[in-house]
């Protein structure tokens, strides 16, 4: 599905609240082994792991594409008396700039642009946190713009500390396809120039 019919999914919901608000698994399963710190959510769509995150003490900016998603985003926060740096912007087009060395868990959840993780890699400070659960492809399937091949992910993260790596089944119900998972450390002494390769 493309941006534009991402934001009409979100803008026809007959209620927000039958969007899906659980948080993944794997994000709160990582989140309460870290300390609170500044967390970025890439196309957050309707905010689950945002607002969550911003609930246990952590300073979330999340973005998406779609301003209906973030809308409802904001909506959800202010009802829940949390506070979430929410912004639209196409992360395909690059309208959003992730700041070097800035962040110490950045999540892409259910979300695939190969050329962000070099970008979500330099964000993270050193020994910071980057989490990514993608769609894989099945047996019979070739890969496509949004699914990665089984065992694709991990080459992503070469030379990071890996602490978590998962393939199968997805581990969050509102997801019925195979997902590869991914929660990696930065070393923490390489500088962001080395990070981007």
């Amino acid at each position: 599905m493309d941006l534009h019919g991402w934001n009409s999914r979100y803008s026809s919901a007959v209620q927000p609240g039958n969007l899906d608000a659980t948080p993944s698994r794997l994000v709160i399963e990582t989140a309460k082994q870290l300390p609170p710190g500044k967390a970025l959510d890439l196309a957050c769509g309707t905010g689950r792991n945002a607002l969550w995150l911003a609930a246990h003490g952590w300073k979330a900016t999340a973005v998406d594409g779609a301003p209906a998603a973030i809308e409802i985003l904001q909506h959800r926060a202010a009802a829940q008396g949390v506070t979430v740096d929410a912004r639209v912007a196409d992360l395909e087009k690059g309208d959003y700039s992730i700041k070097p060395s800035a962040w110490d868990l950045i999540v892409i959840s259910y979300y695939l642009q190969r050329n962000l993780f070099a970008s979500a890699k330099q964000g993270a400070v050193p020994g910071g946190i980057v989490l990514a659960i993608v769609h894989i492809t099945e047996p019979g399937e070739e890969p496509t713009y949004k699914r990665l091949r089984p065992g694709e992910l991990r080459c992503f993260f070469d030379g990071w500390e890996i602490l978590h790596h998962y393939e199968g089944k997805s581990r969050d119900s509102a997801h019925q396809r195979a997902v590869a998972e991914i929660v990696a450390r930065r070393p923490v002494g390489i500088s962001s120039k080395t990070v981007v390769s």
